[in-house]
């Protein structure tokens, strides 16, 4: 899954940057949630219409490098270490006038080594958005084969899922993977490379576990309802995704939200309710062709937005966007 570059000091433009102040239209006085803080790009945007944010990271280290913005724009922006699927707390103050998520990992978090989400730099086998809770290390060691290789194939689309299971079992019985280098190795020689390939043989299970590890599309998932509980009539909701399982969750929320029944080829089309959003514009963007060639990340990027109707929010119904039933880690996870 490409990263996202919403990095605003220079070194990385927020994708979509103009699109999604578009879709949202910030005001002068207007409260915005910005559910994904990263470095910050998308806010300071907002800020500067004269609107004030309540920006949220679960990244700790995040919200500690958004404190000078937060003095720049005194009064005006709000903090908040959490995860984005707590919009309601976040809004406790007052129904937000539009929502902003930028789903995806940040550059900040690819580029610190120690982190553990790239093995572009060696580092601790790690990838905690929020620096807690079981690491990339404790799920590869840990769980069970079969887990693994669910966990490759859907999360990763991985078709060497199965053999690439059975080679972590088979090695970390002997020494178990703590880097992040170390698993990216392993991998290249089991699977072997493409010279025509551009990715990393370990591109696609290093996603895999990123999403597993953070709980990204349960996060997600949670962090629309949220969104449409909380949001005033007239509010905007603009999500933008790096990756097809994001934007499909995305697309089956604001299909099934629209009053249009939802449904799908694999799933049952549902009856026709009073719509909770409508959509922006004619569906998905995605980035012009100057902004795809200057910024590799942004290929992927897709940027879909709704307005909350005045009609109440739907029961949540988690089987339109047909995830499976993966895993739970737990302590005592092992074969």
């Amino acid at each position: 899954m490409p990263e996202s570059p919403h990095a605003s000091d220079g070194r990385h433009i927020p994708v979509l940057l103009d699109e999604v102040i578009a879709a949202l239209q910030p005001e002068k006085g207007q409260r915005i949630i910005d559910g994904t803080f990263g470095a910050g790009g998308y806010t300071r945007r907002i800020l500067e219409t004269g609107a004030f944010v309540t920006a949220v990271d679960r990244d700790p280290s995040a919200i500690e490098a958004g404190r000078a913005m937060e003095n720049e724009f005194a009064g005006r922006l709000t903090l908040v270490q959490g995860t984005f699927s707590t919009l309601d707390q976040v809004a406790l103050l007052g129904a937000p006038d539009g929502i902003v998520l930028d789903i995806g990992v940040s550059s900040m978090q690819i580029d610190e080594a120690e982190r553990g989400f790239s093995f572009q730099k060696d580092g601790p086998l790690d990838m905690r958005m929020s620096s807690s809770g079981p690491s990339a290390a404790d799920v590869v060691n840990r769980l069970k084969i079969g887990d693994l290789a669910r966990i490759f194939n859907f999360l990763g689309e991985e078709r060497h899922a199965g053999r690439i299971a059975r080679m972590i079992d088979k090695r970390r019985t002997a020494e178990p993977f703590t880097r992040t280098r170390d698993l990216a190795n392993a991998i290249e020689a089991l699977v072997g490379r493409n010279p025509k390939v551009p990715i990393h043989p370990a591109t696609r299970v290093f996603q895999a576990l990123r999403i597993f590890v953070n709980d990204e599309l349960g996060e997600l998932v949670r962090a629309l309802h949220a969104a449409e509980r909380v949001l005033k009539p007239g509010g905007r909701l603009v999500v933008v995704t790096f990756h097809s399982l994001e934007d499909r969750i995305v697309k089956r929320f604001f299909s099934d939200r629209s009053g249009a029944g939802g449904g799908s080829r694999h799933l049952p089309q549902r009856d026709q309710r009073l719509a909770s959003f409508t959509p922006v514009g004619k569906g998905v963007v995605i980035p012009a062709e100057d902004e795809a060639l200057r910024n590799p990340r942004a290929r992927s990027a897709k940027l879909r937005a709704g307005i909350r109707t005045v009609n109440p929010a739907l029961a949540e119904d988690h089987a339109i966007y047909g995830l499976p039933n993966l895993p739970v880690f737990i302590e005592t996870a092992r074969n």
